[in-house]
């Protein structure tokens, strides 16, 4: 070897400019890669929360529909044993009603009997709003209130008026229970039709 090659041993080595950057770089994705580990560890406890405040929200809900089915429950059983409670004397007469028509001289006393009854239970349900639908012959029949169950030719009733009241309709509080079923006319009969005789 030739002396001129041979470097000094106290020289000091140059900085490769390469080396730093390549250190610069590993530090930086050190620490960017810290930055995503705590970045994800923070979604998991949020996501943790989240589900623990979902699963507390599902509870809430569960227990408040229980809640509110069992205070649905207990209000009909009020309201159920309330209108019992009013019908038992109408029961006692009924009763009472049937021991005397054994011994009734007449059916007349036992319809006046069955009068008095009926009236005492409709007296009840009056009071707790209930109404009747009664229509008379000759009003116009209203779909919301009538359930037609026929049609007649009529002379005397115009088309699309009540003819016959067959059964009577009920209505609690502004909710109709049950349409008057009724016997609609059809106006006057045409050629070759005859009005059925009342």
């Amino acid at each position: 070897m030739s002396s001129d090659t041979q470097k000094p041993i106290d020289e000091e080595p140059q900085p490769n400019p390469g080396a730093a950057d390549a250190d610069a770089a590993e530090t930086g994705a050190e620490d960017g890669v810290s930055a995503l580990l705590a970045q994800i560890n923070q979604l998991q406890e949020d996501l943790a929360a989240q589900k623990d405040r979902t699963l507390r929200a599902v509870a809430d809900l569960d227990n408040y529909r229980r809640r509110v089915s069992r205070e649905k429950d207990d209000l009909r059983k009020n309201v159920e044993s309330g209108v019992i409670e009013d019908l038992l004397p109408a029961l006692d007469n009924f009763q009472m009603g049937l021991d005397h028509a054994a011994k009734a001289s007449s059916a007349a006393d036992v319809a006046k009997g069955f009068e008095f009854i009926v009236s005492q239970i409709s007296q009840i349900l009056e009071q707790r709003g209930l109404v009747q639908v009664m229509p008379k012959i000759g009003d116009e029949f209203d779909h919301h209130q009538h359930d037609a169950v026929g049609h007649e030719a009529s002379d005397e009733t115009p088309d699309h008026h009540i003819l016959k009241v067959m059964r009577v309709g009920y209505q609690l509080h502004d909710r109709l229970l049950r349409p008057a079923s009724v016997v609609v006319s059809s106006g006057p009969a045409k050629a070759g039709e005859t009005a059925p005789e009342s």
